[in-house]
Protein backbone atom coordinates (compact mmCIF):
# COMPACT_ATOMS: atom_id res chain seq x y z
CA UNK A 1 0.00 0.00 0.00
CA UNK A 2 1.87 3.16 -1.46
CA UNK A 3 -0.70 5.60 -0.46
CA UNK A 4 -3.20 4.37 2.36
CA UNK A 5 -2.84 5.17 5.79
CA UNK A 6 -5.52 4.63 8.85
CA UNK A 7 -7.38 6.28 10.93
CA UNK A 8 -10.24 5.52 13.72
CA UNK A 9 -12.60 8.30 15.03
CA UNK A 10 -10.81 8.33 18.85
CA UNK A 11 -6.81 8.34 19.35
CA UNK A 12 -3.74 8.59 17.18
CA UNK A 13 -3.48 5.25 15.49
CA UNK A 14 -0.13 3.03 14.46
CA UNK A 15 -0.30 1.77 11.12
CA UNK A 16 -0.25 -1.78 10.85
CA UNK A 17 2.06 -3.85 8.43
CA UNK A 18 0.08 -4.55 5.55
CA UNK A 19 0.59 -7.66 3.06
CA UNK A 20 -0.23 -7.44 -0.22
CA UNK A 21 -3.37 -9.92 -1.57
CA UNK A 22 -1.29 -10.83 -4.69
CA UNK A 23 1.29 -12.06 -1.69
CA UNK A 24 -1.38 -13.30 0.29
CA UNK A 25 -2.87 -15.48 -2.59
CA UNK A 26 0.11 -16.74 -4.11
CA UNK A 27 0.35 -18.44 -0.28
CA UNK A 28 -2.52 -20.13 -0.79
CA UNK A 29 -1.61 -21.23 -4.24
CA UNK A 30 0.66 -24.67 -4.50
CA UNK A 31 1.77 -24.44 -8.03
CA UNK A 32 4.08 -20.88 -7.56
CA UNK A 33 6.70 -22.51 -5.90
CA UNK A 34 7.47 -25.53 -8.22
CA UNK A 35 6.80 -23.12 -11.22
CA UNK A 36 9.22 -20.44 -9.97
CA UNK A 37 12.15 -23.04 -9.44
CA UNK A 38 11.96 -24.94 -11.92
CA UNK A 39 12.39 -21.82 -14.10
CA UNK A 40 15.32 -20.85 -11.76
CA UNK A 41 16.90 -24.21 -11.74
CA UNK A 42 16.67 -23.80 -15.94
CA UNK A 43 18.30 -20.57 -16.11
CA UNK A 44 21.08 -22.18 -13.46
CA UNK A 45 21.76 -24.52 -15.72
CA UNK A 46 22.45 -22.29 -18.74
CA UNK A 47 25.01 -20.98 -16.67
CA UNK A 48 26.30 -23.43 -15.67
CA UNK A 49 26.65 -25.44 -18.97
CA UNK A 50 28.20 -21.79 -20.28
CA UNK A 51 30.88 -22.10 -18.02
CA UNK A 52 31.42 -25.92 -18.52
CA UNK A 53 32.04 -24.42 -22.22
CA UNK A 54 34.54 -21.88 -21.27
CA UNK A 55 36.50 -24.03 -19.36
CA UNK A 56 36.85 -26.71 -22.01
CA UNK A 57 37.89 -23.69 -24.50
CA UNK A 58 40.24 -22.58 -22.24
CA UNK A 59 41.94 -25.86 -21.50
CA UNK A 60 42.22 -26.79 -25.45
CA UNK A 61 43.37 -23.02 -26.25
CA UNK A 62 45.90 -23.78 -23.53
CA UNK A 63 46.93 -27.62 -24.65
CA UNK A 64 46.22 -28.94 -21.75
CA UNK A 65 44.13 -32.17 -23.58
CA UNK A 66 45.13 -34.34 -20.12
CA UNK A 67 42.95 -32.21 -18.03
CA UNK A 68 40.19 -31.85 -20.93
CA UNK A 69 40.03 -36.06 -19.94
CA UNK A 70 40.38 -35.54 -16.78
CA UNK A 71 37.30 -34.16 -16.70
CA UNK A 72 35.58 -36.05 -19.40
CA UNK A 73 36.15 -39.03 -17.14
CA UNK A 74 34.92 -37.03 -13.91
CA UNK A 75 31.27 -36.45 -16.24
CA UNK A 76 31.33 -39.88 -17.27
CA UNK A 77 31.34 -41.38 -13.80
CA UNK A 78 28.42 -38.71 -12.71
CA UNK A 79 26.54 -39.86 -15.85
CA UNK A 80 25.66 -42.92 -14.28
CA UNK A 81 24.48 -41.15 -10.85
CA UNK A 82 22.51 -38.38 -12.61
CA UNK A 83 21.10 -41.06 -14.67
CA UNK A 84 19.69 -42.77 -12.02
CA UNK A 85 18.38 -39.71 -10.37
CA UNK A 86 16.35 -38.84 -13.53
CA UNK A 87 14.89 -42.42 -13.70
CA UNK A 88 14.32 -42.19 -9.91
CA UNK A 89 13.39 -39.12 -8.72
CA UNK A 90 9.91 -38.30 -9.69
CA UNK A 91 8.93 -42.25 -8.35
CA UNK A 92 9.97 -40.61 -5.29
CA UNK A 93 8.00 -37.92 -5.77
CA UNK A 94 4.96 -39.56 -6.55
CA UNK A 95 5.06 -42.38 -3.56
CA UNK A 96 6.02 -39.77 -0.94
CA UNK A 97 3.57 -37.23 -1.72
CA UNK A 98 0.83 -39.94 -2.34
CA UNK A 99 1.48 -41.19 1.22
CA UNK A 100 0.99 -37.52 2.16
CA UNK A 101 -1.94 -36.58 1.04
CA UNK A 102 -3.51 -39.60 2.50
CA UNK A 103 -2.20 -38.03 6.06
CA UNK A 104 -3.96 -34.97 5.08
CA UNK A 105 -7.03 -36.72 4.31
CA UNK A 106 -6.91 -38.00 7.64
CA UNK A 107 -6.26 -35.39 9.48
CA UNK A 108 -9.01 -33.14 7.81
CA UNK A 109 -11.46 -35.97 8.82
CA UNK A 110 -10.43 -36.02 12.46
CA UNK A 111 -10.13 -32.42 12.85
CA UNK A 112 -11.71 -30.11 9.55
CA UNK A 113 -11.44 -29.84 6.59
CA UNK A 114 -9.79 -26.48 6.61
CA UNK A 115 -6.50 -27.42 8.29
CA UNK A 116 -6.29 -28.84 4.44
CA UNK A 117 -4.98 -25.10 4.21
CA UNK A 118 -1.84 -25.35 6.61
CA UNK A 119 -0.64 -28.03 4.04
CA UNK A 120 -0.99 -25.41 1.26
CA UNK A 121 0.93 -22.76 2.61
CA UNK A 122 3.42 -24.48 4.64
CA UNK A 123 6.80 -23.05 3.29
CA UNK A 124 8.75 -26.28 3.96
CA UNK A 125 6.12 -28.73 2.19
CA UNK A 126 6.51 -25.91 -0.96
CA UNK A 127 10.40 -25.59 -1.19
CA UNK A 128 10.03 -29.83 -0.51
CA UNK A 129 8.16 -30.42 -3.98
CA UNK A 130 10.04 -27.26 -5.86
CA UNK A 131 13.62 -28.65 -4.99
CA UNK A 132 12.58 -32.61 -6.13
CA UNK A 133 10.97 -30.94 -9.08
CA UNK A 134 13.91 -29.27 -9.56
CA UNK A 135 16.39 -31.70 -9.24
CA UNK A 136 14.33 -33.95 -11.86
CA UNK A 137 14.31 -31.19 -14.42
CA UNK A 138 17.95 -30.59 -14.08
CA UNK A 139 18.83 -33.98 -14.12
CA UNK A 140 17.29 -34.40 -17.47
CA UNK A 141 18.76 -31.19 -19.08
CA UNK A 142 22.16 -32.55 -17.69
CA UNK A 143 21.94 -35.54 -19.57
CA UNK A 144 21.24 -33.25 -22.80
CA UNK A 145 24.33 -31.87 -22.39
CA UNK A 146 26.74 -35.13 -22.69
CA UNK A 147 28.06 -35.56 -25.88
CA UNK A 148 29.35 -38.84 -27.71
CA UNK A 149 32.85 -37.50 -28.52
CA UNK A 150 35.88 -38.67 -26.99
CA UNK A 151 38.69 -36.88 -28.37
CA UNK A 152 40.00 -34.32 -25.80
CA UNK A 153 40.17 -32.29 -29.04
CA UNK A 154 37.18 -31.96 -30.50
CA UNK A 155 34.60 -32.09 -27.59
CA UNK A 156 33.09 -28.61 -27.39
CA UNK A 157 31.70 -29.13 -23.48
CA UNK A 158 32.23 -31.48 -20.62
CA UNK A 159 29.19 -31.18 -18.23
CA UNK A 160 31.15 -31.00 -15.15
CA UNK A 161 29.51 -27.88 -13.39
CA UNK A 162 26.22 -28.95 -14.29
CA UNK A 163 26.62 -32.77 -12.78
CA UNK A 164 28.22 -31.02 -9.54
CA UNK A 165 25.03 -29.12 -9.40
CA UNK A 166 23.17 -32.27 -9.82
CA UNK A 167 24.06 -33.87 -6.92
CA UNK A 168 24.74 -30.51 -4.84
CA UNK A 169 20.38 -30.94 -5.37
CA UNK A 170 20.25 -34.53 -4.75
CA UNK A 171 21.74 -33.53 -1.28
CA UNK A 172 19.43 -30.39 -0.88
CA UNK A 173 16.42 -33.10 -1.42
CA UNK A 174 17.44 -35.45 0.97
CA UNK A 175 18.08 -32.71 3.71
CA UNK A 176 14.30 -31.28 2.84
CA UNK A 177 12.99 -34.82 2.86
CA UNK A 178 13.63 -35.04 6.22
CA UNK A 179 12.56 -31.68 7.11
CA UNK A 180 9.34 -32.82 5.58
CA UNK A 181 8.44 -35.64 6.95
CA UNK A 182 8.99 -34.09 10.40
CA UNK A 183 6.64 -31.25 9.70
CA UNK A 184 3.47 -33.78 8.15
CA UNK A 185 4.44 -35.98 11.35
CA UNK A 186 3.55 -32.43 13.28
CA UNK A 187 0.66 -31.36 11.21
CA UNK A 188 -1.03 -34.85 12.17
CA UNK A 189 -0.66 -33.82 15.79
CA UNK A 190 -3.78 -31.82 16.52
CA UNK A 191 -1.69 -29.47 19.47
CA UNK A 192 0.31 -28.74 16.56
CA UNK A 193 -2.51 -27.61 14.13
CA UNK A 194 -4.29 -25.82 16.83
CA UNK A 195 -1.26 -23.72 17.54
CA UNK A 196 -1.13 -22.99 13.62
CA UNK A 197 -4.01 -21.25 13.38
CA UNK A 198 -3.87 -19.57 16.61
CA UNK A 199 -1.07 -18.23 15.04
CA UNK A 200 -2.49 -17.35 11.50
CA UNK A 201 -5.18 -16.12 13.55
CA UNK A 202 -2.54 -13.39 15.78
CA UNK A 203 -1.26 -12.56 12.15
CA UNK A 204 -4.28 -11.29 11.21
CA UNK A 205 -4.70 -8.81 14.45
CA UNK A 206 -1.28 -7.71 14.09
CA UNK A 207 -2.27 -6.07 10.84
CA UNK A 208 -4.89 -4.30 12.56
CA UNK A 209 -4.47 -1.00 13.74
CA UNK A 210 -4.82 0.12 17.46
CA UNK A 211 -5.32 3.05 19.46
CA UNK A 212 -2.23 4.74 21.27
CA UNK A 213 -3.16 6.59 24.75
CA UNK A 214 -6.66 6.71 24.33
CA UNK A 215 -9.40 4.44 26.16
CA UNK A 216 -8.42 0.62 25.36
CA UNK A 217 -11.74 -0.70 25.38
CA UNK A 218 -13.97 1.23 22.72
CA UNK A 219 -17.41 -0.08 22.94
CA UNK A 220 -18.63 -2.22 20.00
CA UNK A 221 -21.29 -0.33 19.23
CA UNK A 222 -19.99 2.96 18.83
CA UNK A 223 -22.34 4.24 16.04
CA UNK A 224 -22.90 4.32 12.62
CA UNK A 225 -20.12 3.11 10.06
CA UNK A 226 -21.27 6.05 8.04
CA UNK A 227 -20.96 8.36 10.32
CA UNK A 228 -18.94 11.32 10.04
CA UNK A 229 -19.00 10.96 6.29
CA UNK A 230 -20.87 12.82 3.28
CA UNK A 231 -24.58 11.72 2.80
CA UNK A 232 -24.34 8.25 0.59
CA UNK A 233 -25.10 8.68 -2.81
CA UNK A 234 -25.07 5.85 -4.06
CA UNK A 235 -23.74 2.34 -4.28
CA UNK A 236 -21.87 -0.39 -6.29
CA UNK A 237 -22.75 -3.43 -7.00
CA UNK A 238 -20.63 -7.24 -7.13
CA UNK A 239 -19.94 -8.24 -10.73
CA UNK A 240 -18.46 -11.67 -11.16
CA UNK A 241 -18.59 -15.21 -9.86
CA UNK A 242 -20.62 -16.25 -6.38
CA UNK A 243 -18.12 -16.92 -3.71
CA UNK A 244 -16.67 -15.89 -0.62
CA UNK A 245 -15.53 -12.52 -0.18
CA UNK A 246 -11.71 -13.05 0.14
CA UNK A 247 -10.01 -9.70 0.89
CA UNK A 248 -9.97 -6.59 -0.69
CA UNK A 249 -8.08 -4.50 -2.27
CA UNK A 250 -7.56 -1.29 0.08
CA UNK A 251 -4.65 0.39 -2.24
CA UNK A 252 -6.91 0.21 -5.26
CA UNK A 253 -10.24 1.26 -3.78
CA UNK A 254 -8.43 4.41 -2.14
CA UNK A 255 -6.66 5.23 -5.13
CA UNK A 256 -9.94 5.07 -6.54
CA UNK A 257 -12.09 6.91 -4.28
CA UNK A 258 -9.11 9.78 -4.30
CA UNK A 259 -9.33 10.41 -7.99
CA UNK A 260 -13.04 10.39 -7.73
CA UNK A 261 -13.05 12.69 -4.88
CA UNK A 262 -15.62 10.51 -2.84
CA UNK A 263 -15.09 7.83 0.21
CA UNK A 264 -16.28 4.64 -0.32
CA UNK A 265 -17.66 1.70 2.42
CA UNK A 266 -17.47 -1.44 1.89
CA UNK A 267 -20.69 -3.24 3.07
CA UNK A 268 -20.21 -7.13 3.36
CA UNK A 269 -17.69 -8.71 6.04
CA UNK A 270 -15.17 -10.36 4.83
CA UNK A 271 -15.98 -13.99 4.91
CA UNK A 272 -19.32 -13.08 3.54
CA UNK A 273 -21.05 -15.13 0.48
CA UNK A 274 -21.73 -12.64 -2.21
CA UNK A 275 -23.47 -13.01 -5.59
CA UNK A 276 -23.30 -11.01 -8.55
CA UNK A 277 -25.55 -8.19 -7.72
CA UNK A 278 -25.21 -8.12 -4.14
CA UNK A 279 -24.13 -4.77 -2.43
CA UNK A 280 -20.53 -4.11 -2.70
CA UNK A 281 -19.84 -0.57 -1.43
CA UNK A 282 -21.40 2.33 -0.95
CA UNK A 283 -20.56 5.83 -2.14
CA UNK A 284 -20.39 9.18 0.22
CA UNK A 285 -19.87 12.39 -1.45
CA UNK A 286 -20.48 11.71 -5.09
CA UNK A 287 -20.94 9.89 -8.15
CA UNK A 288 -19.25 6.03 -8.04
CA UNK A 289 -15.60 5.37 -9.80
CA UNK A 290 -16.57 3.50 -13.21
CA UNK A 291 -16.23 -0.31 -13.14
CA UNK A 292 -12.38 0.05 -14.76
CA UNK A 293 -11.33 1.80 -12.14
CA UNK A 294 -13.08 -0.93 -9.36
CA UNK A 295 -11.49 -3.90 -11.50
CA UNK A 296 -10.29 -6.42 -9.39
CA UNK A 297 -10.75 -4.04 -6.48
CA UNK A 298 -11.96 -7.24 -4.44
CA UNK A 299 -10.93 -11.17 -4.28
CA UNK A 300 -13.97 -13.90 -4.42
CA UNK A 301 -12.91 -16.99 -3.47
CA UNK A 302 -14.21 -20.69 -2.83
CA UNK A 303 -13.39 -20.62 1.02
CA UNK A 304 -12.05 -18.12 3.42
CA UNK A 305 -8.29 -16.81 4.16
CA UNK A 306 -6.55 -15.48 7.26
CA UNK A 307 -5.50 -12.34 5.50
CA UNK A 308 -8.72 -9.58 6.10
CA UNK A 309 -10.52 -12.48 8.57
CA UNK A 310 -10.54 -11.61 11.79
CA UNK A 311 -13.13 -14.02 12.64
CA UNK A 312 -11.86 -16.59 10.80
CA UNK A 313 -9.60 -18.24 13.34
CA UNK A 314 -12.43 -18.65 15.92
CA UNK A 315 -14.51 -20.58 13.18
CA UNK A 316 -11.91 -23.18 12.74
CA UNK A 317 -11.41 -23.69 16.16
CA UNK A 318 -14.69 -24.13 16.90
CA UNK A 319 -15.17 -26.15 14.39
CA UNK A 320 -12.10 -28.06 15.67
CA UNK A 321 -13.86 -28.47 18.79
CA UNK A 322 -17.28 -29.63 17.69
CA UNK A 323 -15.66 -32.06 15.60
CA UNK A 324 -14.00 -33.35 18.79
CA UNK A 325 -17.31 -33.52 20.29
CA UNK A 326 -19.11 -35.54 17.91
CA UNK A 327 -20.72 -38.73 18.91
CA UNK A 328 -18.25 -40.59 15.98
CA UNK A 329 -14.86 -38.53 17.28
CA UNK A 330 -15.48 -38.36 21.14
CA UNK A 331 -12.54 -36.29 21.75
CA UNK A 332 -13.38 -33.38 24.53
CA UNK A 333 -9.30 -33.25 25.36
CA UNK A 334 -8.95 -31.38 21.92
CA UNK A 335 -12.15 -29.86 22.51
CA UNK A 336 -10.57 -28.15 25.44
CA UNK A 337 -7.21 -27.42 24.01
CA UNK A 338 -9.05 -25.67 20.95
CA UNK A 339 -11.02 -23.62 24.06
CA UNK A 340 -7.51 -22.26 25.47
CA UNK A 341 -6.68 -21.14 22.18
CA UNK A 342 -10.01 -19.10 22.14
CA UNK A 343 -9.60 -17.73 25.42
CA UNK A 344 -5.85 -16.41 24.27
CA UNK A 345 -7.40 -15.12 21.26
CA UNK A 346 -10.55 -13.14 23.03
CA UNK A 347 -8.32 -12.20 25.93
CA UNK A 348 -5.89 -10.28 23.48
CA UNK A 349 -8.74 -8.46 21.38
CA UNK A 350 -10.55 -8.19 24.96
CA UNK A 351 -9.03 -4.61 25.08
CA UNK A 352 -8.83 -3.53 21.57
CA UNK A 353 -10.84 -1.22 19.79
CA UNK A 354 -13.32 -3.42 17.33
CA UNK A 355 -14.79 -0.52 15.50
CA UNK A 356 -14.13 -0.01 11.44
CA UNK A 357 -11.04 0.77 9.96
CA UNK A 358 -10.95 4.06 7.90
CA UNK A 359 -8.14 4.14 5.44
CA UNK A 360 -6.50 7.84 4.30
CA UNK A 361 -5.00 8.81 1.71
CA UNK A 362 -1.70 11.30 1.38
CA UNK A 363 -3.03 13.87 2.08
CA UNK A 364 -5.20 12.46 5.02
CA UNK A 365 -8.60 12.77 3.77
CA UNK A 366 -10.54 9.36 4.43
CA UNK A 367 -11.32 7.08 1.28
CA UNK A 368 -12.34 3.58 2.44
CA UNK A 369 -14.11 2.58 5.13
CA UNK A 370 -13.94 -1.44 6.65
CA UNK A 371 -16.01 -2.89 8.69
CA UNK A 372 -14.69 -5.23 11.39
CA UNK A 373 -16.72 -7.62 13.05
CA UNK A 374 -18.36 -6.61 16.83
CA UNK A 375 -16.77 -7.95 20.04
CA UNK A 376 -20.40 -10.05 20.68
CA UNK A 377 -20.09 -11.45 16.86
CA UNK A 378 -17.04 -12.78 17.89
CA UNK A 379 -17.98 -14.00 21.37
CA UNK A 380 -20.68 -15.96 19.63
CA UNK A 381 -19.03 -17.09 17.28
CA UNK A 382 -16.30 -18.95 19.61
CA UNK A 383 -18.71 -20.56 21.99
CA UNK A 384 -22.19 -20.59 20.52
CA UNK A 385 -21.97 -24.12 18.65
CA UNK A 386 -19.69 -25.39 21.35
CA UNK A 387 -21.65 -24.55 24.09
CA UNK A 388 -24.54 -26.63 22.26
CA UNK A 389 -22.84 -29.50 21.95
CA UNK A 390 -20.60 -29.30 25.34
CA UNK A 391 -23.51 -29.94 27.94
CA UNK A 392 -22.81 -33.36 27.92
CA UNK A 393 -18.95 -33.49 28.60
CA UNK A 394 -18.33 -32.19 32.08
CA UNK A 395 -14.28 -31.74 31.01
CA UNK A 396 -15.45 -29.22 28.62
CA UNK A 397 -18.13 -27.55 30.19
CA UNK A 398 -15.56 -27.39 33.61
CA UNK A 399 -13.05 -25.69 30.85
CA UNK A 400 -15.55 -23.07 29.64
CA UNK A 401 -17.23 -21.99 32.52
CA UNK A 402 -13.21 -21.35 33.55
CA UNK A 403 -12.83 -19.67 30.03
CA UNK A 404 -15.89 -17.49 30.98
CA UNK A 405 -14.10 -16.62 34.55
CA UNK A 406 -11.15 -15.29 33.24
CA UNK A 407 -12.35 -13.45 30.44
CA UNK A 408 -14.64 -11.73 32.54
CA UNK A 409 -11.39 -10.73 34.80
CA UNK A 410 -9.61 -9.40 31.62
CA UNK A 411 -12.19 -7.21 29.54
CA UNK A 412 -13.58 -3.90 30.36
CA UNK A 413 -17.09 -4.03 32.04
CA UNK A 414 -19.02 -2.95 28.42
CA UNK A 415 -18.11 -6.01 26.98
CA UNK A 416 -18.73 -8.87 29.29
CA UNK A 417 -22.71 -8.73 28.44
CA UNK A 418 -22.09 -11.41 25.89
CA UNK A 419 -19.59 -13.27 28.18
CA UNK A 420 -22.34 -13.48 30.91
CA UNK A 421 -24.72 -14.25 28.51
CA UNK A 422 -22.88 -17.18 27.15
CA UNK A 423 -22.23 -18.23 30.81
CA UNK A 424 -25.89 -18.50 31.90
CA UNK A 425 -26.98 -20.24 29.18
CA UNK A 426 -24.28 -23.28 29.45
CA UNK A 427 -25.50 -22.87 33.20
CA UNK A 428 -29.03 -23.71 32.07
CA UNK A 429 -27.86 -26.48 29.59
CA UNK A 430 -25.80 -27.92 32.18
CA UNK A 431 -29.48 -28.23 34.47
CA UNK A 432 -31.58 -29.49 31.89
CA UNK A 433 -29.06 -32.47 30.67
CA UNK A 434 -27.50 -33.74 33.79
CA UNK A 435 -30.00 -35.09 35.98
CA UNK A 436 -27.82 -36.02 39.26
CA UNK A 437 -27.47 -33.33 41.36
CA UNK A 438 -23.65 -34.43 42.41
CA UNK A 439 -22.89 -34.69 38.66
CA UNK A 440 -24.03 -30.86 38.23
CA UNK A 441 -22.20 -29.41 41.06
CA UNK A 442 -19.20 -31.16 39.41
CA UNK A 443 -19.84 -29.96 35.97
CA UNK A 444 -20.44 -26.89 36.94
CA UNK A 445 -16.61 -26.09 39.31
CA UNK A 446 -14.75 -24.30 36.67
CA UNK A 447 -11.31 -25.95 36.14
CA UNK A 448 -9.06 -24.42 33.60
CA UNK A 449 -7.91 -28.21 32.62
CA UNK A 450 -11.44 -29.40 32.32
CA UNK A 451 -10.87 -32.07 34.25
CA UNK A 452 -7.31 -31.81 35.67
Amino acid sequence: MSDATITQRRGKVRRPRMLSPLREHLRDTFWFAPTAAMVLVWLVWMLAAALDGVIVESLQDSGDYDAVKDLMSVADDAKTVVTTISSAMMTFIGVVFSISLVAVQMASGQQTPRVVRLFVRSRITKATFAVFLATFLLSLLVLTSFESEEDPRLVTTVPFLEALLTLVLVGLSLLLFVMYVNSTLRMLRVGHVIDRVTAEAFRVVARMPYVEGGSPALGPEEGDPAEGLAPETGRVAYRGRAGVLRDVNIARLVHAARRQGVVLRVLPGIGDFVVPGTPLLAVHGGAAPSQRALGRCVSVGVERTFHQDLGFGLRVLADIALRALSPAVNDPTTAVQSLDRIVQFLAALGRRPLVELRYTDRGGAVRLVQPVPRWDELVDLAFTEIRTCATGSPQVVRRMFAAFDDLLALVPEERRAPLLRHRELLLQGVERTVPTSADRTFALRPDRQGIG
